[in-house]
């Protein structure tokens, strides 16, 4: 008898969970073909790039800022930098002529009252060798693939070197940036110079304040704004001048 009763409440269980699991099936079908389609979160490098003011600094579209990884480190730089607030001025893509009739293309400046804040990024993965002295740098992947790259030190000091002949400035005005991705690891780094500065990207908030803080202020907000005046002139290059920058790249050394 009571084994008969244990059998009965068995499959009294089993027959409510087969009602609830039926009811839970309906009620999704009905969702699913309810014509609502579901909530979609937007990627979170869209959401970020919308909140930059990098498309109209840049002239890049979401396309080619998101799934150009050269672009797509800059506009990570131009959005940590945005974050230091509005009085640094930030250009980007800075096609500046030189005396020979080509230009040279400066990756991003940040003006400040502290100076002008030169940025050469370079979106890279693997490990990196580097010395200041060296001409090439190495980047080496697991396998042992290596490559090897033009010093971005000696790159940057190039692009300083116009800016100052254009700006009519002094050395101690300039600082150097060189920003290498967090997903790759700088290895071994020499560097001599004390303006120089080489880096992960997920350290330049901290690095740039730091060095900020510790340099005079040598710009008054209008000439900030000069300056920044004078520059915006050469970015939104148009597709010639890029065409001939990239033309003038093949038979010269990289800068």
């Amino acid at each position: 008898m009571l084994k008969r009763l244990s059998h009965t409440y068995r499959l009294k269980e089993l027959l409510n969970l087969e009602i609830i699991l039926i009811f839970l099936l309906v009620v999704g079908l009905c969702k699913d073909f309810s014509g609502v389609p579901p909530r979609q979160k937007k990627p979170k490098r869209y959401n970020r790039y919308q909140r930059t003011a990098y498309n109209d600094a840049s002239g890049n579209s979401v396309f080619d800022t998101l799934f150009d990884d050269g672009n797509f480190g800059e506009f990570l730089i131009y959005s940590c930098l945005e974050d230091l607030g509005e009085q640094h001025k930030l250009l980007t893509n800075v096609y500046l002529p030189k005396g020979d009739g080509t230009t040279t293309e400066i990756d991003l400046i940040m003006i400040s009252a502290t100076g002008i804040y030169v940025f050469e990024s370079k979106n890279y993965s693997g490990w990196i060798f580097g010395d200041e002295n060296s001409r090439y740098w190495k980047q080496i992947f697991r396998g042992g693939r290596h490559f090897q790259f033009y010093n971005p030190i000696w790159q940057n000091k190039k692009h300083i070197s116009v800016l100052k002949q254009h700006l009519g400035l002094g050395d101690e005005v300039f600082r150097s940036y060189i920003v290498f991705s967090e997903r790759c690891v700088l290895k071994k780094m020499s560097v001599y110079s004390p303006e120089v500065k080489v880096m992960n990207r997920d350290e330049l908030a901290c690095e740039i304040v730091e060095d900020m803080t510790q340099r005079p202020e040598i710009f008054t907000p209008l000439e900030i704004e000069q300056i920044y005046g004078e520059l915006r002139r050469y970015t939104l290059a148009d597709d010639e001048t890029k065409q001939a920058h990239i033309d003038a790249m093949k038979w010269r050394n990289p800068y």
